[in-house]
């Protein structure tokens, strides 16, 4: 809040508002991202802003090869329908592609996964 003469206070993002409109210090700021752009990214932070959920993307991109959902639940310490919503999460994300075979799922990471994976790894130490 900040101090009005006239009223008392005022929300400071008023005035805010009203230094930009007078030709204050600050400049107006934009990004080139689509609202849909922002959604999927919104989308893609979110999945990974979960414990189960990150760790089981880790979990597939150590893998080798497909790994089905049944093999990573021990790993996970989780019951089957929590891997089944992790796994459908990152999906939905665009994280991992999953492939039917008969009853079973197997699930693999894609290439958005494996460079947001190594972005972080390589940034781990600049917070640490």
């Amino acid at each position: 809040m900040v101090s009005d003469p006239d009223s008392g206070t005022v929300d400071s993002r008023d005035a805010r508002a009203d230094s930009d409109a007078g030709g204050g210090c600050c400049s107006s700021v934009s990004h080139q991202l689509t609202d849909h752009e922002v959604e999927l990214d919104v989308r893609t932070f979110s999945a990974l802003a979960n414990d189960t959920r990150y760790e089981a993307l880790r979990l597939l991109a150590a893998a080798d090869e497909e790994v089905c959902a049944c093999d990573l639940e021990p790993e996970l310490g989780v019951n089957q329908s929590s891997t089944s919503r992790a796994l459908s999460a990152l999906h939905q994300a665009g994280l991992v592609e999953r492939r039917k075979e008969g009853r079973w799922r197997y699930y693999t990471t894609t290439p958005r996964a494996e460079t947001l994976l190594t972005a972080v790894d390589t940034t781990r130490d600049d917070v640490l």
